[in-house]
């Protein structure tokens, strides 16, 4: 029998208390229901400090400049979007806190116990991909510090193989194996891991702002208007309309899986608090100190400079600038394993729970990201824009999806004993396993996106494809399953409740 987390039951209600056979195909022990949530605020803010001071988060945030706003736009639009966020990973968070339970097993209500596959594996596809280019993005930052202080290293920058020199593949090997490393120890290592790496990088961060403003003079001598273009009214308003949209997509992976997160944590208000701290919060510190390193950074040297690690390279101490793009590239490892390896691994391990535990189907993923040979994928932008983006459209809509499933649908009652069970007996069955109408539902909204997303007709809502994605999901959801999902509560739990 599945324990039923924090959720309510009642012990009169034969449904409730039906002994379904637990099937090895949706059930293992890194997949059932978590019960000991030990994840405490500082663990869970601690994570959030390591995901985004990372050198892609820095190279995003900086990236924004180049929709020519001003420092102070950049900013706000910085904070509106992670504000954003914030609420919608309590939402998915809650899913998990409350239940015990991950992401992909938090699908199987929507789409059937083996349609919940078809999500997770769209997701799991993406953070494999995106984890193996991370790492590479990584690895090239190792290339450039080892270079800086080894110049000796020259000779294993030239030649190729697969695209990469030597120093590339000995630095990419030395970043993956890193990652693997720590991931292969479990969720402890993780926590620790974050504990740890996530002050770190603020120590850093902290520094070479200071730094950069003792270098310019001050404050008073760095200017935060970095484009040649001053927009105004309208066009301002349209250029941080879509800077906040972009922070919303940036952090879109992660919210949709932070059920894997939010069932490792103590309580609910502990997960709020600790999103609050580590999103709006720590976000805050974070943009600020991007806008004014990348500020100040075009007022010293010249010219704008998005990743980090080259800007640490540039402190007169070498000890100190090493130590600083050492603690980036350790912060990168933890956003990537947090933002990748996590989702691609307990979404594979859902697959086929009866071969793969969270281990071997981490060491899979490690291993495609290897084979997809990341650096050639990430230099075709048009591969990127028709593979990733194409997948990464439907992120909108599962979110979308799940999110009127359990909160509008369901009013936040599942029944575990169902959840993993492939008996025809349970509720979340369905046929033979899928709900052919969430399904329906995922590929219509899913068009709907991509379409927005990469027809040229709808160039000036294609940032906003997340939020079309996750509004059309969720309305073609309710128009589609909502009679049969009362049906389904109904003989669950009676009359249909509104849930803690």
């Amino acid at each position: 029998m599945i324990s039923q987390g924090n959720g309510a039951t009642d012990p009169s209600n034969p449904a409730q208390n039906q002994q379904l056979p637990v099937s090895d195909r949706l059930h293992n022990d890194d997949i059932k229901p978590v019960t000991n949530q030990n994840w405490t605020t500082y663990n869970l803010f601690a994570m959030w400090m390591s995901n985004v001071h990372s050198v892609a988060g820095y190279v995003f945030a900086a990236g924004l400049f180049a929709l020519g706003l001003n420092g102070w736009q950049v900013f706000s639009a910085l904070i509106a979007g992670v504000t954003i966020i914030y609420f919608f990973t309590n939402l998915t968070g809650a899913m998990g806190q409350k239940w015990g339970i991950a992401f992909a097993a938090a699908c199987r209500p929507a789409f059937g116990v083996f349609g919940a596959n078809i999500p997770s594996m769209i997701k799991a596809t993406t953070a494999t991909v995106w984890y193996g280019i991370q790492t590479w993005v990584a690895s090239n930052a190792l290339v450039v510090v080892g270079l800086k202080f080894w110049p000796s290293l020259g000779g294993l920058a030239k030649g190729s193989f697969l695209g990469l020199t030597p120093l590339g593949w000995i630095c990419f090997a030395i970043m993956w194996s890193a990652q693997i490393l720590v991931f292969y120890y479990g969720w402890e290592a993780i926590r620790k891991f974050c504990d740890w790496a996530g002050p770190a990088i603020y120590v850093v961060m902290a520094v070479l702002a200071i730094w950069i403003v003792a270098k310019a003079g001050g404050l008073g001598h760095i200017s935060f208007s970095l484009s040649s273009e001053q927009l105004s009214g309208g066009a301002a308003l349209h250029q941080w309309l879509l800077a906040l949209a972009f922070t919303v997509a940036w952090f879109a992976g992660t919210t949709l899986n932070f059920a894997d997160f939010g069932r490792l944590v103590r309580s609910p208000k502990c997960m709020k608090v600790g999103n609050f701290l580590g999103l709006p919060i720590n976000f805050t510190l974070f943009a600020l100190a991007a806008v004014v390193t990348t500020s100040g950074g075009l007022q010293v040297f010249g010219e704008l400079i998005t990743d980090p690690v080259l800007l640490v390279a540039r402190i007169d101490n070498h000890t100190a600038a090493l130590l600083g793009a050492l603690t980036f590239m350790t912060a990168t490892i933890a956003t990537n394993i947090v933002a990748n390896f996590v989702s691609a691994s307990m979404d594979l391990a859902n697959l086929v729970p009866h071969v793969l535990t969270f281990r071997k189907a981490g060491l899979v993923a490690s291993v495609v990201a290897v084979i997809v040979m990341p650096w050639k994928l990430y230099a075709n932008a048009a591969m990127v824009q028709y593979t990733l983006g194409t997948l990464g459209a439907f992120i909108g809509p599962i979110f979308g999806i799940i999110v009127m499933d359990y909160y509008i649908l369901r009013k936040k009652q599942i029944s575990l004993e169902h959840l993993y069970t492939a008996s025809p007996e349970g509720v979340y069955y369905y046929n033979k396993g899928f709900n052919s109408k969430a399904i329906i539902a995922l590929v219509l909204a899913g068009v709907i996106s991509n379409l927005i997303a990469h027809v040229p007709v709808f160039s000036g809502l294609a940032a906003f494809s997340w939020f079309f994605g996750a509004g059309f999901g969720a309305l073609f959801h309710f128009l589609l399953s909502r009679r049969d999902i009362i049906a389904v509560q109904a003989k669950l739990f009676g009359e249909v409740n509104n849930g803690d």
